[in-house]
């Protein structure tokens, strides 16, 4: 029981980690938005949502005392990473195509429509195009960043619910 205890700690260190990670990496994108001029795509914005999916899941995660709701709730962050894998992949694809469109005349009505972009439309209103290349940091571009990091994010928690369900059957 207390090896158990002891890793459901480290759960929710992790998410608490995931969340701060997440919110940081939407703080950064609002940085380059308001001080660099660089507008978001709509498939910006959609990282944006998944980015704050997986921060909202992951904060309600660590605030959980049991296995279930624990596992429950690192499963949707999981879901919320492939989410934003699947759109940060679409973002990397569109940039690597030029004159490809993300679909921003389709795109772009629908996720202006979301209650978040009434509520907060500086953070979740388009306003620039999918395929406008902006300055690599560090060498890549930020559908980029974003994409190693759903995927980081992806495969940390996919390996810790794979880890607790060998410690749960072992301890059974």
């Amino acid at each position: 029981m207390h090896e158990e205890d002891r890793v459901l700690r480290r759960e929710r260190r992790l998410l608490v980690l995931l969340g701060f990670v997440c919110v940081a990496l939407v703080g950064g994108a609002l940085y380059l938005q308001f001080y660099h001029g660089e507008d978001p795509c709509p498939l910006c914005i959609i990282q944006r949502y998944f980015f704050v999916l997986i921060a909202v899941f992951a904060f309600l995660g660590a605030g959980l005392n049991g296995w279930r709701g624990v596992a429950l709730l690192e499963s949707l962050v999981a879901l919320s990473a492939l989410g934003g894998i699947v759109a940060a992949a679409r973002h990397v694809y569109v940039q690597a195509r030029p004159g490809f469109s993300c679909g921003f005349d389709t795109l772009q009505p629908v996720v202006d429509s979301l209650p978040p972009a009434r509520w907060l439309p500086q953070v979740f209103k388009v306003a620039g195009l999918c395929e406008t290349p902006y300055p690599p940091i560090l060498g890549l571009s930020l559908p980029q960043w974003s994409l190693v990091a759903f995927a980081v994010i992806f495969l940390a928690v996919v390996t810790s619910l794979r880890s607790k369900r060998r410690l749960r059957a072992s301890t059974m």
